[in-house]
């Protein structure tokens, strides 16, 4: 079977006013998103939070999303917290039609890589589909990439990787190390700075939280960048740094992407984590500056969110961290005021 390769969109799952899984509105964004070109989905991963839906939510959205794919292939998380947990998740992606599942090095607690390999041995064992070994350091074990080539090399269910570690050296040391012995093995990014130079250096594509915003954006800078027009792909990726920016410091991730999808049209209701009224005022800053950066971008719909006189930051300046912590004290001066 031909390998992974391509962008894949990790899409949020929205609410409805009690906090239930909006399914109608799930089945538009999914729509949606067929019809811009991506070339799969990745639901019930960091993006779609599925930490905070339960096992039968998770399996609910997975559903959906296959239903709506328009036969797009899905590639489905599915990082449960245990060893039986995961393989009954991955036989139900399987009998759902699923193209493979992403699995996480086990998270909460930290473990030996010989506990991290043995785990992933044991899925690759007796899974029924193909997995994805998703590296993302910042919420659960890092797999090391000697172990990952172990079990690229060892294990035929292993079909790629995604990383989100946003080390650029070690994405390259995984093609350098595991493509010239296993070369449909599947390299995906997972970090929007990085797209274009791993697509540079010889990886497969990606798994990208602003290709649910922009996918127009990740698409072009894809196609150019396998059609060898480096210029444009790049100057594509500058202008997706200043949204991305916005949209990942935001307050409690993925709040930001879900501003994004609002300024987009869609309804992704509230969050089912709190959020202070402080960091509400600020996202309500936040979404006007990515109303503006979408608008400058060429995207009419958002034109009417931008409040471009807040005064935050220069349209032209790409927001970073600082930027969002001017936000912070802004916003808190005037609530104190």
């Amino acid at each position: 079977m031909t390998h992974l390769c391509g962008i894949f969109v990790p899409n949020i799952v929205p609410y409805d006013a009690q906090g239930r899984i909006h399914e109608e509105e799930l089945r538009r964004i999914i729509r949606w998103l067929a019809g811009k070109g991506v070339t799969g989905f990745y639901p019930n991963g960091s993006m779609g939070e599925f930490i905070r839906l339960s096992y039968e939510e998770r399996k609910r959205v997975l559903k959906i999303v296959v239903e709506e794919s328009a036969g797009k292939p899905v590639l489905a998380g599915a990082a449960e917290p245990n060893v039986d947990l995961v393989l009954e998740m991955c036989r139900y992606c399987a009998d759902l039609g699923c193209r493979a599942v992403s699995i996480t090095g086990p998270y909460y607690y930290k473990l030996t890589q010989e506990s991290i390999e043995a785990y992933f041995r044991e899925l690759a064992a007796k899974s029924p589909i193909d997995i994805v070994i998703y590296n993302i350091p910042a919420f659960a074990n890092e797999i090391s990439v000697p172990v990952l080539k172990r079990l690229a090399l060892d294990c035929p269910r292993v079909i790629g990787t995604k990383d989100t570690s946003r080390d650029m050296p070690r994405f390259q040391q995984v093609l350098h190390e595991i493509k010239p012995q296993r070369p449909e093995f599947s390299v995906l990014i997972g970090w929007e700075e990085l797209l274009c130079a791993s697509l540079f250096m010889g990886g497969d594509g990606g798994t990208l939280s602003s290709a649910g915003v922009v996918p127009e954006v990740i698409m072009k800078i894809h196609q150019d960048a396998r059609a060898g027009d480096w210029v444009q792909a790049k100057r594509a990726q500058f202008k997706l740094l200043d949204l991305f920016s916005l949209m990942v410091n935001a307050p409690n991730f993925p709040e930001g992407f879900r501003a994004g999808y609002e300024v987009r049209g869609f309804a992704p209701g509230r969050a089912r984590f709190p959020l202070s009224q402080g960091e509400l005022a600020i996202m309500e800053e936040v979404r006007s500056r990515i109303a503006c950066v979408l608008a400058e971008c060429g995207f009419p719909e958002a034109a009417g969110s931008c409040r471009a006189a807040s005064g935050v930051v220069p349209l032209s300046a790409a927001p970073s961290p600082a930027d969002v912590e001017s936000m912070v004290r802004s916003v808190m001066q005037r609530l104190s005021a």
